[in-house]
C-alpha cells in the first residue's frame, strides 16, 4: 500500500505516550501519514499509521522502522528522534547498566535511525531531522544532577548542528527542540511543585508546549540548526 500522490510520512520514536503520542496525533493531523515506534507500542486502527514494535537502541530495530515507512508509504520525509531516557542522580553513583541504556537510546537511538533514513531523504530532494534534547544540557543545576543526560544530550545537540552543515545544501534540515520539565507520565504528580519552581515562569511545560515547537521548525524552510528552547525561561537564567 502506498501513499496518495505527494502525502508525506513522519517517523517519531518514542511514540507510546508523552511527547511521542502527542507527536504522532499532531502529524496525523498535519495530514501525514506515520511511522510510530516505542518498545511497548500497540497496533494502531488508523490506516495511516504503522506501529513498529522494538527497542531504537538496536540497529535491527531502526532499520525495521525505516522500511516500514518505505514499504507501507513509499517515502520518509520527517524523522523526530524523540525517544530518550532521562537519570537524574549523582555521578558516582551511575551504574554499567544507567550508562549502557542511557547511551542507547539516548545516542543509538538516535544514530541508527537517523542514518537509515538520510538515503530516503536525498533519493527524494529533502527532509526534516528533528531532535528532542533537555534544557539541562545548557544550564545544569546542582538540585537534579544529571551527567548522563548532559553527556548523551548535549551531543545529540551537537550533532544536530553539525547534521545541519553537512546537508545544507542538499535539502535535508536538521534542527532540535530542548525542552524544561514537561508534564508526561515520566514524572509522578507527587514531583510536580518541586519540578514547577525549577523553571523562571513558574510551572512545568504541556506536552503541547513541545509538540507545538517541533510543527514550528517543520514548517520553516529556512531554519535549520536550531536549537529551540522550550523550557520555562531556564536556559535564560534563574
Amino acid at each position: 500500500m502506498s501513499t496518495t500522490q505527494g502525502q508525506k510520512v513522519a517517523v517519531v520514536t518514542g511514540a507510546s505516550q508523552g511527547i511521542g503520542a502527542g507527536l504522532v496525533a499532531a502529524y496525523r493531523k498535519l495530514g501525514y501519514a506515520v511511522v510510530a515506534t516505542s518498545r511497548g507500542i500497540d497496533p494502531s486502527d488508523d490506516a495511516g499509521i504503522v506501529t513498529v514494535r522494538g527497542d531504537i537502541a538496536d540497529p535491527a530495530t531502526a532499520e525495521r522502522v525505516i522500511a516500514a515507512g518505505v514499504e507501507r508509504f513509499g517515502r520518509i520525509d520527517t524523522l523526530v528522534n524523540n525517544a530518550g531516557i532521562f537519570v537524574a542522580k549523582p555521578f558516582t553513583d551511575y551504574t554499567q547498566d544507567e550508562f549502557d541504556q542511557v547511551l542507547g537510546v539516548n545516542m543509538a537511538g538516535f544514530f541508527h535511525p537517523t542514518q537509515q533514513a538520510i538515503p530516503h531523504m536525498l533519493a527524494q530532494g529533502g527532509g526534516h531531522i528533528v531532535n528532542i534534547t533537555t534544557s539541562f544540557v545548557d544550564h545544569p543545576n546542582s538540585a537534579v544532577p544529571s551527567v548522563l543526560a548532559s553527556l548523551t544530550k548535549g551531543g545529540l545537540q551537537a550533532a544536530t548542528k553539525s547534521l545541519a552543515i553537512e546537508y545544507a545544501t542538499r535539502g535535508i534540515r536538521t534542527n532540535a527542540v530542548s525542552p524544561g520539565v514537561i508534564k508526561t507520565p515520566m514524572h509522578p504528580e507527587a514531583h510536580h511543585a518541586t519540578l514547577s519552581s525549577l523553571h523562571p515562569v513558574g510551572r512545568m511545560g504541556e506536552i503541547s508546549d513541545i509538540v507545538d515547537a517541533v510543527l514550528y521548525l517543520e514548517n520553516a524552510p529556512f531554519a535549520t540548526g536550531e536549537i529551540l528552547h522550550v523550557d520555562g525561561g531556564q536556559s535564560a537564567g534563574h
